[in-house]
């Protein structure tokens, strides 16, 4: 089975940007679809940008026109593109199937936006 690993984050002052990547161990393509979710402290877990196996995208309403998610197939890679960086998008990223069932989840990078 594909696994995902994730990469990336950091500190960053607001307004700032960061670039995330999330590497599959094989053919990416494997999985029906990619996304980036988020775990803030004391809050359930959230999905904030997906890119479908035949490309279709979809941004959770928070971070659209800030974030971008791409996919370089050459690479089995997906990345994600965080622009203008608030302190609310201050949590710690992960990356995960969006099909019917999840892969096994990773530690995710944190991604930390002072106030």
């Amino acid at each position: 089975q594909v696994q995902l690993a994730e990469s990336g984050g950091g500190l960053v002052r607001p307004g700032e940007s960061l670039r995330l990547s999330c590497a599959a161990s094989g053919n990416i393509f494997s999985i029906d679809g990619v996304g980036w979710y988020r775990q803030a402290p004391g809050k359930a877990r959230e999905l904030v940008a997906s890119i479908a196996k035949n490309g279709n995208i979809k941004y959770f309403d928070s971070v659209q026109g800030r974030f971008t998610i791409v996919r370089d197939s050459s690479k089995n890679t997906v990345y994600l593109q965080m622009n203008s960086l608030k302190s609310e998008d201050t949590a710690v990223y992960y990356c995960n199937s969006v099909g019917l069932s999840f892969l096994i989840w990773g530690q995710g990078p944190q991604v930390t936006v002072p106030s």
